[in-house]
């Protein structure tokens, strides 16, 4: 009903290639997912597969790199790339007939790099800026501190971006043996949308993939174990900004989908209850919201925003009180059939986008094996029921369940709780 045709081949080494054509457009998005990401690090590596991200735009065998930025740039598109606690995508918009280029780059980054000493110097001064910025914007560190108190000692619980202390013992050496490990074909998916016909692709990646040697390894999981504890970090700021966690289910639950409804009708919209009542009606935050963030084997679903120290305690009590009611009793009838219809809504609107089709296959066929019908999606968002909603609701929102990290001007009664 919404989608042209998706289709799948797995080259001989083991590498996947997905493509979804758009007819109506004259470009395409490709991305090319490796299926390693900061859940991926031992400790002592923390950081390393986002700093390997940034070391594969430093130039490669064949090309500098300012050729690697000037290549795509220069046809009119775009080069980006990104590191997931899962994944890592390096990715590209450029117009359709820029194709072979787009793969030629990239290929080129992932399978040539040159991992130069001055190089890799260079840009661990880079990145160490880049955790700075992190740790100077609250907004951003308050969801690292509570992945920290949620997942203690576990890689879920390290940033991505890594740790000063990690970041400053990176060497090419290093980085050469982790991409050996973990840059093999069977962790990758080769993922395109827009203009394009399969078979090209394929032939593409074949071209520009196939003699990479695979070497299956299975991925070792250690299981994410949740606690729910309490974090805060006195800072000298205007606001203190806060994030509560709740451990939720992971990519292949089915009642994701409920939780999905859950966060639209509590937080994740503006006429969601949190934002109507906490910022609305009695004017106490300027921003307040909720999302959800989903692993294989498990989830968070968030409540985060920003208070002045005085009202802190009483926004903390307005969402603990949401909650709780959502526990109790569920959602309106009336909300649950909203929330869908908007929920149907932001998934159909982003089948408009060509990177947002090849994100999407890439991310479904990378972490689940298959890529999700988006007609499946809807009919499961469209099963929920009020009854549903109160058991997943009854599971996850148990006051015991909840984690909750600050970060701002506390009081001494915060700072020591």
């Amino acid at each position: 009903m919404f989608r042209e045709r998706v289709e799948i081949t797995t080259l001989g080494n083991g590498l996947r290639v997905v493509t979804e054509p758009m007819s109506s457009i004259r470009s395409i998005a490709m991305g090319v997912f490796v299926g390693v990401g900061a859940r991926d690090e031992s400790a002592a590596d923390s950081g390393l597969t986002h700093f390997i991200e940034h070391m594969l735009f430093k130039g490669t065998h064949r090309r500098t790199a300012r050729e690697i930025a000037v290549a795509v740039e220069s046809r009119g598109g775009m080069l980006n790339a990104f590191t997931d606690k899962e994944y890592t995508c390096y990715h590209a918009r450029a117009l359709a007939e820029d194709a072979p280029l787009v793969m030629d780059v990239i290929s080129d980054m992932l399978t040539q790099p040159l991992l130069a000493d001055e190089e890799v110097a260079r840009e661990r001064n880079v990145v160490l800026e880049e955790i700075r910025r992190y740790r100077d914007d609250p907004e951003e560190a308050v969801h690292d501190l509570l992945d920290s108190t949620m997942w203690p000692g576990h890689p879920l619980g390290r940033p991505v971006v890594g740790r000063s202390s990690t970041v400053k013992r990176f060497e090419a050496h290093r980085i050469r043996s982790f991409m050996d490990r973990y840059y093999e074909p069977s962790r990758i998916v080769v993922a395109a949308a827009g203009r394009i016909r399969h078979g090209a692709v394929v032939k593409l990646a074949e071209r520009y993939f196939g003699a990479m040697p695979g070497r299956a390894r299975r991925r070792p999981q250690v299981q994410p174990i949740p606690i729910a504890a309490e974090s805060f970090k006195r800072k000298r700021i205007e606001q203190v900004q806060f994030c509560l966690g709740i451990p939720t289910f992971g990519h292949r639950d089915p009642r994701r989908y409920t939780v999905a409804l859950i966060d639209m009708v509590l937080g994740g919209s503006m006429s969601s209850r949190l934002f109507q009542e906490i910022r609305e009606k009695r004017g106490l935050v300027y921003d307040i919201g909720s999302h959800i963030i989903g692993y294989r084997d498990t989830g968070l679903f968030a409540v985060s925003g920003g208070a002045g120290p005085a009202t802190f305690g009483q926004v903390l009590e307005l969402i603990r009180q949401e909650l709780q009611r959502i526990r109790k009793a569920g959602l309106e009838q009336d909300e649950i059939e909203q929330a869908k219809q908007r929920v149907r809504g932001v998934l159909v609107l982003s089948q408009e986008s060509a990177t947002a089709r090849m994100m999407g296959v890439g991310k479904s066929l990378l972490l689940l094996d298959r890529v999700v019908p988006l007609d499946e999606v809807l009919a499961g968002i469209e099963s929920v029921t009020n009854e549903m909603i109160r058991d997943v609701a009854g599971e996850l929102f148990q006051p015991d369940r909840i984690s909750l990290a600050a970060i701002g001007p506390l009081g001494r009664e915060w700072a020591a709780a």
